[in-house]
């Protein structure tokens, strides 16, 4: 019996595995797959009971795995960042989650005749959109940078509120259901507050002095942190009923803003766990509807799903944006996404269990109707968001962006070049100075691991039409092109060579195509670009003419320069490369490396 629950188990985190790759593969939300997944797996062929899988570790299962996520997507919040989100973002997370809970509310009171206590439960848990699929469809549909950042913000921050608000609820009914007054119910409300608040911001200072004083071995900093996680939600629990969430949601704000506290290692390790949890999760969640209870809601909760899509969102998004700068194109937009995920999937089914455990019988229909509302708002929003943003015109012209991996100097003075030509180059690296010294430069920039869940999750994208690998570590080069190419397509990602093809073996060089394609000829290398720039070698823009065509401009140089980049009439980018033939015409300009004497002299053509 034993051997067979681990491999359910094995199957469920190997099958929720090929899940969020085939997601990654067809830039598609992972939750749609995990919930097909879960689905086929339960109620359709009965291969996964997950009430046996887990007994009656199911329900410490989801608390904790909640837990993890929302401190997790908390430990992502910095002060600074929120603080310039003064406009439609924070009257999204505060005017517009109360007018979408309590029209949803409403709208589920009467139209599924849920007891007030229950819809206005529900329409907390629904209240929440979050990143993990936010994301995925912004790339997809490509809206401009001001609806993406929105969009991209609001998952973010409305996460733990969504939480917070569905546990007061909670806290609520049950002071209901206990006969309790109203004034002991806000009494319990402030408790739970006090708790959740004081508790966690103290054990995230503390923890912060311990990581910033390095009385911690780094080895230990992930598991020590994942261990005060479940403490301080177990104890918060203990203390005041329900107030974990709240807990571990402030102490990963806190953590996350406190100076000189080296929390990237821990960000990197949380989401690599959460991205663990959400697959297994989702697929236990899934394999747990009731056929009956989701026929049992009748065609009448189509209304709710409907309310939600056409009424709230849209009232939410009108009464957050009012005096704003947003164009009515660029509010209707905002109106129409905004799918909910696998927090609000956790939550229902994290609180079902407790109020059926309580005696609310219709606490039940809580899990296939949120399991609703997310299957309609994302296959819904993904399937025709993008043809409503190019209808409304604001989805981004062709890509003008650049996704440069290492902020070295070369990096640096390519991004430059790009810049004073109009197109929008992004900076990657994990490099601290480096990633200082572009920023002083008016460089836009991400501080990190290029692949990883973090960049996934917080890279803006939006817009980006090539990838230029310039780090001078070769293996980040390849994995940046293996993973970027699936975003981009393969003949707009390019890496710049850190050794010479000839010194190559032959083995590497029969897996050098998994790098892309080679950056502006085989003869450059990191090495020998940063030997040139080291000489005053600069970059220098020439315009084609009829009779000063290409060939004309290769011979007044004498095999000299280095072309790089090549700008059509139109404002195109093309790059050049080993492996690519650009066949710049009159009309076009070419970006050269040229010695310090010819672009000293004015040679070449016209600048």
């Amino acid at each position: 019996m034993i051997a067979d629950k681990i491999l359910v188990l094995a199957a469920v985190v190997f099958g929720g595995v090929l899940c969020q790759w085939g997601a990654w593969r067809i830039k598609m939300p992972a939750i749609l797959f995990l919930l097909v997944a879960g689905i086929l797996a339960g109620p359709v062929f009965n291969l996964l009971d997950s009430d046996a899988l887990f007994g009656d570790l199911l329900f410490p299962f989801i608390s904790l795995s909640v837990a993890v996520i929302l401190f997790e997507g908390s430990l992502t919040l910095k002060y600074h960042q929120i603080v310039r989100l003064r406009g439609v973002v924070q009257s999204l997370v505060s005017v517009g989650v109360v007018t979408t809970w309590l029209i949803t509310a409403t709208v589920t009171r009467y139209a599924l005749d849920f007891p007030w206590s229950l819809a206005l439960l529900f329409g907390a848990i629904t209240v929440v959109t979050g990143p993990t699929v936010i994301v995925p469809m912004l790339r997809t549909i490509r809206p401009k940078a001001s609806v993406a950042n929105i969009l991209r913000w609001e998952g973010i921050v409305i996460d733990p509120i969504g939480a917070t608000l569905a546990v007061l609820v909670y806290e609520f009914i049950l002071a209901g259901s206990n006969g309790r007054a109203f004034g002991h119910t806000l009494v319990s409300f402030a408790m739970l507050l006090s708790v959740g608040l004081l508790l966690g911001s103290l054990a995230g200072y503390l923890y912060g002095l311990v990581l910033r004083s390095h009385w911690l071995p780094e080895y230990l900093h992930n598991v020590a942190t994942l261990a005060l996680v479940f403490m301080v939600f177990a104890f918060a629990n203990h203390l005041q009923h329900e107030s974990g969430l709240l807990a571990v949601t402030v102490m990963g704000i806190w953590l996350a803003n406190m100076k000189d506290v080296p929390v990237d290692e821990i960000l990197d390790f949380k989401e690599s766990l959460s991205v663990l949890l959400i697959t297994v999760l989702f697929i236990v969640l899934a394999a747990r509807l009731d056929a009956d209870l989701f026929l049992s809601l009748g065609w009448r909760a189509i209304f709710v799903f409907l309310a939600i899509q056409f009424l709230a969102r849209p009232l939410s998004v009108m009464v957050a944006s009012l005096g704003s700068g947003l164009s009515w194109p660029e509010r209707h937009l905002l109106a129409w996404i905004a799918p909910r995920g696998i927090v609000a999937a956790a939550i229902s089914a994290f609180f079902a269990i407790k109020l059926e455990e309580t005696g609310y019988s219709q606490a039940g229909l809580l899990v296939p109707l949120t399991f609703l509302v997310i299957i309609g708002t994302v296959v819904l929003q993904s399937a025709t968001a993008g043809p409503i943003a190019v209808w409304l015109g604001v989805a981004e012209p062709d890509p003008k962006g650049v996704l440069i991996i290492g902020a070295n100097h070369i990096a640096q003075a390519l991004a430059k070049a790009l810049k004073r030509e109009g197109f929008r180059p992004l900076l990657v690296d994990s490099s601290w100075s480096k990633i200082s010294k572009a920023r002083m430069e008016g460089l836009e920039t991400y501080f990190g691991e290029p692949v990883s869940e973090h960049a996934e999750r917080s890279l803006d994208l939006v817009g980006i039409g090539n990838m230029l690998a310039l780090s001078a570590r070769g293996p980040l080069n390849t994995a940046a092109c293996m993973h970027y190419r699936m975003e981009l397509g393969y003949n707009s990602v390019f890496a710049l060579q850190t050794t010479a093809t000839g010194d190559l073996t032959e083995e590497r060089k029969a897996s050098s195509h998994r790098r892309g394609h080679l950056l502006f000829n085989r003869d450059v290398t990191y090495s020998s670009l940063a030997g040139l720039f080291g000489k005053h070698w600069n970059l220098r823009k020439t315009g084609l003419t009829d009779v000063f065509d290409y060939g004309a401009y290769l011979d007044r140089y004498n095999g000299r320069i280095i072309p790089m980049f090549a700008i059509t009439p139109r404002g195109k980018l093309r790059v050049f490369s080993a492996d690519l033939v650009v066949a710049p015409q009159a009309g076009w300009s070419v970006i050269s490396l040229v010695p310090p004497d010819d672009s000293e002299s004015g040679l070449g053509g016209r600048e």
